[in-house]
């Protein structure tokens, strides 16, 4: 989920006419001067960091003057806060606190509906509001269609224990606060706490808002490049992979990078799943043999062959993998041969010389294995493909026999592939996701099987002349009509004459890989 930082979440409160305390953002010492000296009396200065308890690692400080201020913004820029460096302060204005509150709208999956809640006492999260005083926290949910009635924000108020002109002003920040979430697709929109100062006025002092990933690209305005709760800021390959993630709706592409820096020999393997619950058990089958990961990746829901490749580019650049190992839930319906052949092109261009394990279990496996295990003899390192009635346990620890047969020296020797000529009669189209297919129709003429025709997943390649060109228009193509099944550059290595080709960029990725680590 995207989290947005408390100066995002207070602009969004205040357009909906929630009060928020006066202040600016400053990304210097000098900035956060002039915005206090703006305010005028005392300020708080708020480091602007993705966690909470600030407070305690010297994240927020109260400034009685402009050049405290500045001193207190000089010592938080550059801090680290629970691995986030804070390059942003908020300078707010002090508030005399008579009274905190909590509300909070959250999505409830098992009731499948939003789900307001306020506390008349606030500060601390609301689990332990809950817990300590029950009696001062009441809930409902919210018909989706209908949304949040007046009446009943202000009831939820009035349950809590408050009334009269405090009930009817927190009903309507209560509201308004869930007219936020409901137009940024949030999946949590907080204000903690909500509170009252001595003078009797409500301001949000503090809010969290964390939007859906996949509703990110509704919402520009924004500004979110990076639609994941991390508890840490994204490395720069993380970034690449989310990019793919993001310019790809079809199917699920989640990466995280788990280590940085280690060496060979250290245990890390590449962990590339499918499915949620089935990667979680996989990965525990890969800890209880001992190694450690280097990636956590699931491409699940149908990914297009195109989608995994790059996946499985990305991993093989995490680090100096020992091995590389993938599983998933054993059930797929998508059609494994799609994931087979995206592996298959990542490992012939890398060479991978690291034991590789794949558990393919699902729709089609049987030929999704058989693709895969062509690469033994054309792949430095052994291959290995298993079905749905192989466990994950069983799989680890075939991953476990081959690195360990590795390190004594028994890894498969190949010949290097020769380079790839350039295409003496090229013929080429565009895809979805900026790629280029190209055909050598001067080697295609040569080519008995013509096996990329007959297994083009779509049916939009036929033969011309002996040789394939699409049956569709290359604008068709280009919009989707080609689903990047990799059929035309695997199936043609494998049975045909060598003639057909995909380019598929993964931009940053060939830069972040000659960068210094």
């Amino acid at each position: 989920m995207a989290r947005l930082h408390e100066h995002q979440g207070k602009a969004l409160l205040k357009a909906r006419k929630i009060p928020v305390p006066r202040g600016g953002v400053a990304s210097s010492p000098d900035e956060a001067r002039r915005i206090a000296a703006e305010i005028g009396g005392e300020v708080m200065v708020k480091a602007q960091a993705w966690t909470t308890g600030r407070a305690g690692m010297g994240g927020i400080k109260r400034a009685a003057t402009p050049d405290e201020a500045a001193a207190a913004a000089s010592g938080m820029l550059g801090m680290r806060v629970k691995g986030f460096t804070v390059d942003q302060v908020l300078i707010e204005e002090w508030l005399d606190i008579a009274r905190e509150f909590y509300a909070g709208v959250i999505v409830d999956d098992r009731a499948q509906a939003p789900l307001v809640m306020f506390s008349s006492v606030g500060g601390t999260g609301i689990e332990e509001i809950a817990a300590e005083h029950p009696e001062a926290v009441a809930q409902t949910h919210v018909d989706i269609e209908s949304g949040l009635m007046g009446y009943q924000a202000r009831n939820l108020v009035r349950r809590a224990g408050l009334s009269g002109r405090l009930q009817r002003d927190l009903g309507g920040i209560i509201a308004r606060l869930y007219n936020v979430a409901r137009t940024y697709e949030a999946r949590a929109a907080e204000i903690n706490p909500l509170v009252q100062t001595t003078d009797g006025k409500l301001y949000a002092a503090d809010c969290r808002i964390t939007v859906d990933d996949y509703a990110v690209f509704r919402h520009p305005d924004l500004g979110i490049t990076f639609a994941r709760e991390l508890n840490r800021p994204p490395t720069e390959l993380e970034r690449i992979a989310y990019d793919v993630e993001a310019n790809d709706y079809r199917g699920t592409f989640y990466f995280i990078q788990m280590a940085e820096g280690f060496e060979k020999g250290q245990g890390y393997v590449g962990f590339h799943g499918a499915g949620g619950g089935g990667s979680m058990m996989s990965m525990d089958a890969v800890l209880n043999q001992g190694f450690k990961l280097a990636t956590y990746v699931d491409t699940s829901g149908n990914p297009p062959a195109s989608k995994v490749y790059r996946a499985a580019r990305i991993i093989l650049s995490s680090g100096p993998i020992d091995g590389y190992f993938g599983s998933g839930s054993g059930v797929a319906s998508q059609e494994q041969f799609h994931s087979a052949r995206g592996l298959v092109k990542a490992f012939l261009e890398e060479q991978i010389a690291v034991p590789v394990v794949v558990r393919l279990g699902g729709n089609a496996e049987d030929k999704a294995v058989e693709i895969l295990e062509r690469l033994n003899g054309r792949v430095p390192a052994p291959v290995e493909g298993y079905k749905k009635d192989d466990s994950p346990d069983f799989c680890a620890q075939r991953l476990r026999a081959l690195i360990l047969r590795g390190e004594k020296g028994k890894l498969i020797e190949v010949a290097p592939p020769a380079p790839r000529p350039e295409p003496e009669e090229p013929y080429t189209f565009e895809t979805v996701t900026g790629g280029v297919v190209t055909f050598d129709h001067a080697v295609c003429r040569t080519c008995e099987s013509k096996i990329c025709v007959q297994e083009c997943a779509r049916q939009i390649l036929k033969l011309e002349g002996g040789v394939p060109v699409l049956n569709i228009t290359p604008e068709e193509a280009r919009q989707g009509r080609c689903v990047e099944c990799l059929a035309c550059e695997v199936e043609c290595f494998f049975h045909g004459a060598g003639g057909g080709h995909v380019d598929l960029p993964i931009p940053g990725l060939a830069e972040y890989r000659v960068r210094p680590k």
